[in-house]
């Protein structure tokens, strides 16, 4: 199921990367000579399929991914434009770091970039946790979505 969320109602109402709850941890777009290293963190600790959209994401000038931080150690990240024009995700964040609100503030920081950036609407491609989407961006359900756009993917 695809979802989909309204970037031209929030004004004011979304966080910008700067979670206060966290101040140990920071949110930014990671730099060039980073790109390797995410790419293998990625990799080995969130999910390899993801692999193809971050690269995708990586190279987008802007970058279109943001990763959380607590001092050097990676906790997470999120990106946009990846799958497709307009998509959100995917989002990652390690196992030791969830349920703390790091994939909640990564996925603002991303739809923040994205208003910022002249998109009226995001999309959310294959959600595999709807309620988070809903609680956390006010994302509902496109209807007749799945397989939608990722119908005769490769696998």
């Amino acid at each position: 199921m695809d979802m989909l969320i309204k970037l031209y109602e929030s004004a004011g109402n979304w966080a910008t990367g700067d979670d206060r709850s966290h101040p140990e941890i920071v949110l930014r777009k990671p730099r060039g000579s980073e790109h390797t290293l995410l790419e293998r963190w990625v990799e080995d600790c969130i999910a390899p399929i993801w692999l193809s959209e971050v690269r995708a994401a990586l190279t987008n000038r802007p970058v279109t991914l943001f990763i959380a931080l607590r001092d050097t150690d990676i906790l997470g990240f999120a990106c946009y434009d990846a799958t497709a024009r307009g998509f959100i995700g995917p989002i990652g964040v390690v196992e030791s770091a969830r349920n703390q609100g790091i994939g909640s503030a990564l996925l603002l920081a991303c739809l923040q970039d994205m208003r910022s950036a002249g998109y009226g609407y995001a999309i959310a491609g294959h959600v595999g946790a709807p309620d988070f989407f809903r609680r956390v961006a006010g994302a509902i359900e496109i209807p007749d979505s799945t397989p939608g756009f990722y119908a005769g993917m490769l696998r």
